[in-house]
């Protein structure tokens, strides 16, 4: 028999509840029959049937996903600068403050570009019946520049990456040049969809501006994603200091797929109109929201997703889970009663596909307060299930986190895995600070399949998988919360910005 999608919940549901319950009973006889008090005193720990209740209690909350629902049926994409965005703040805040947070709104100015319109077809190619021409699919990448209302034809000349461009650089003035680099697909189903992203990614992110250097026409990138759809993912690209942006957009793999088989055989002539805007910045706010601590309340544990979205989709796995799942910690707590010994910090990031104003925003307003960031949690991996957490720490640091580590095996997410890299685009400036950071260790097998597309919706999120995150950063947060102190600092490299500055 095959089980429908809320079927299937439902039985995880109940078999997470069995082990919850067997977990905190195991953790309550533990604690009734522990040995006596060691003869020196030691720094009070967090009891481990307090991190079993919070797990528990976030397996069987259905508020985030409520939430994420209402973020994506009722607003949509989100887009820094939109009044999608402006209704998506209020939204989140009222939301915060109806579960008894305390909520401020932080500004922040940030990008505001806007798609246009956006088309493509082949005009010109070997074998081409008369009269015959072929409608691509397009996407502009953000902060593209436009072709004008009247749209540019040019011949394609396809690379394979960065060297193969320098190679062909004479041919490049005024042509279109298409970067034909594939998502590796197997490192993703190994767990390594970060670095197929990465390797990728490169391309969209730089390879408009290397094109331009050499005087291209326009750039176009084969779309990032695992699954080939014929969709197109946007994303952000980057241009040099002082350089002039050309139009550059990402094309469905099937059709980049296409015109490389076809210039194998001889000159392809595109016929391209991408017309986005780059208005003049505008105000947007970072939604932050406490809930205090009861021995420590200016000092903070962050827990964090971005707010915004790309246009295509309703951003419903990039990142109104993350977003949701970091807003279920707070409400877990709530609902719990529980305080920490330091405050818990909700932050809702404005602007991290465009720029990443609003995690910049919130880090300069610190000051010397920077010091009383105790550490700084961001999901941004998506949907799917929790695997465990992925830990910025120093490695004298790394075991101390076993009691949450213990408390998160009940649902499966058992792996830590240490990093020397960026947790987090937001929170980024704050571990470059030295501020310990984590993720939720999430399973990442099929995230880009859909990402930064029109098919990022909500019935890519299995509610399950959801609340595993809301239990996994809930558990983390608290333990890092109500620790007796705060984690060591990490090791702040001397070319790293001044904080404030």
């Amino acid at each position: 028999m095959r089980l429908t999608q809320r079927a299937r919940s439902a039985c995880l549901r109940a078999l997470l509840a069995m082990a919850m319950a067997m977990a905190i009973a195991c953790g309550a006889a533990a604690a009734a029959t522990s040995a006596d008090p060691p003869t020196k005193p030691v720094a009070p720990a967090v009891p481990p049937v307090t991190l079993a209740r919070i797990v528990a209690a976030a397996m069987q909350s259905e508020w985030a996903y409520q939430r994420l629902e209402d973020l994506t049926d009722k607003i949509g994409p989100r887009p820094a600068g939109s009044a999608g965005y402006a209704a998506a703040a209020t939204q989140v805040a009222d939301a915060m403050r109806a579960i008894g947070a305390q909520v401020s709104l932080q500004p922040a100015k940030v990008t505001h570009w806007v798609r246009g319109e956006e088309r493509a077809e082949l005009v010109d190619y070997p074998g081409r019946p008369s009269g015959v021409t072929q409608r691509l699919q397009v996407t502009a990448l953000g902060r593209s520049g436009t072709t004008g209302a009247g749209g540019l034809e040019a011949r394609v000349i396809v690379v394979r990456d960065f060297n193969d461009l320098q190679a062909h650089a004479a041919e490049v003035r005024g042509r279109i040049v298409l970067f034909d680099s594939r998502f590796d697909q197997r490192l993703a189903d190994n767990g390594r969809a970060d670095a197929a992203y990465g390797q990728a990614g490169q391309y969209r992110v730089h390879g408009p501006a290397a094109a331009a250097a050499l005087g291209a026409a326009a750039a176009l990138v084969r779309s990032i994603g695992g699954a080939e759809y014929r969709l197109s993912h946007t994303g952000v690209t980057q241009w040099n200091e002082g350089q002039a942006s050309i139009p550059a957009g990402a094309l469905a793999a099937e059709d980049a797929d296409l015109i490389k088989r076809l210039a194998a055989q001889g000159p392809v002539t595109m016929r391209l109109l991408l017309t986005p805007q780059a208005l003049p910045d505008t105000e947007n706010y970072n939604v932050i929201a406490d809930w205090p601590g009861s021995v420590h309340p200016d000092e903070y544990v962050v827990v964090s997703g971005h707010l915004d979205s790309w246009d295509l989709g309703t951003g419903a796995t990039d990142d109104g889970s993350g977003v949701m799942a970091a807003a279920g910690v707070v409400q877990v707590l709530a609902q719990l009663q529980l305080h920490a010994r330091r405050s818990i910090r909700f932050i809702a990031w404005a602007d991290e596909e465009n720029g990443g104003r609003g995690g910049r925003a919130y880090f300069e307003s610190l000051g010397e307060a920077i010091s009383k960031q105790c550490a700084a949690l961001e999901s941004d991996l998506g949907a799917g299930r929790a695997l465990g957490v992925q830990a910025a720490v120093t490695s004298d640091a790394l075991g101390g986190l076993q009691p949450v580590m213990d408390a998160l095996s009940p649902i499966g997410a058992t792996v830590l895995e240490a990093s020397l890299g960026e947790v987090g685009t937001d929170i980024g400036p704050l571990q470059e600070a030295g501020v310990p950071s984590f993720s939720p260790l999430a399973d990442t097998r099929h995230y880009f399949d859909y990402h930064h597309t029109a098919a990022d919706t909500l019935d890519k999120v299995d509610p399950v998988n959801l609340q595993s995150q809301v239990a996994t950063m809930a558990a983390l947060a608290f333990y890092l919360a109500d620790r007796a102190d705060c984690l060591p600092r990490l090791p702040v490299d001397r070319d790293t910005v001044a904080h404030g500055k």
